[in-house]
């Protein structure tokens, strides 16, 4: 790939050789880094507070390229086949694709898991940006699909099948509060405090367990999808930090 800001990636496939969908905004193209950003479970590359990062990002003069992870939305593979432990080994075969060039990746929920779990194995990520992250996954499977049987719909999408390998996954993973403590990047974590689906406490625990590596935001009244007001808010938090956090 090209150094430039204003280049997007060629194809990219992930370990398991399924195509990951992009969608890349340029910056300016005398700059270098660039934000690759994650969804949730259930969710796409396409999604108003992406879409609405990617602009506010590119008004900075950063370039961003939000990615589909596998199984999901336009991306190959099958979304049973979903997990965190996947989805790290997605964000991977992107950072392989992007190059020599300063990395900052940004995941909301689920997709926040999966960012965490990547910067503390991969010194490719030189900043780390949380959004109402999954936290306690175990809980997370528990409360929100517990009654669900292989096969049927996740809030109720149906192209989107529960699996056993889902809820195995966030099973054995457990909770990522251990994994904050080996964060080594500036990482910021932003929550809404009428978070419907992960309650805030969740990023708190992250926080408390990196005080010193972590900065976090809690945002009144704002719920999981940062919907509303919370768009502009969430751009607000986020942009600055990404660009001092840049340099």
């Amino acid at each position: 790939m090209p150094e430039g800001g204003h280049s997007s990636p060629s194809e990219i496939r992930n370990p398991q050789g399924e195509r990951i969908a992009t969608t890349f905004v340029p910056g300016d193209p005398t700059r270098r880094e660039l934000i690759v950003i994650g969804h949730g479970v259930t969710s796409d590359k396409e999604r108003p507070w992406s879409e609405a990062l990617s602009a506010g990002l590119a008004a900075e003069g950063i370039a961003s390229l939000r990615i589909a992870f596998s199984g999901n939305g336009e991306s190959e593979g099958r979304f049973v086949d979903s997990t965190i432990t996947k989805e790290v080994g997605d964000l991977g075969a992107v950072l392989d694709a992007v190059g020599e060039r300063p990395v900052a990746y940004v995941g909301h929920s689920m997709g926040g898991a999966v960012g965490l779990l990547r910067a503390v194995q991969d010194p490719r990520l030189v900043a780390l940006v949380s959004l109402a992250p999954v936290v306690h996954t175990a809980e997370f499977v528990t409360r929100m699909f517990g009654d669900l049987v292989a096969g049927q719909p996740i809030l109720g999408k149906p192209h989107c099948p529960f699996g056993e390998a889902l809820r195995d996954d966030l099973m054995t993973i457990g909770t990522t509060v251990d994994a904050a403590a080996e964060v080594r990047v500036p990482w910021l974590v932003v929550h809404g405090e009428a978070d419907e689906v992960v309650p805030a406490q969740q990023s708190i625990d992250l926080h408390e367990r990196s005080p010193e590596r972590s900065e976090l935001v809690l945002l009144d009244g704002v719920d999981h999808s940062f919907t509303g007001a919370g768009l502009s808010r969430l751009v607000e938090a986020v942009v600055p930090w990404l660009v001092r956090a840049l340099g």
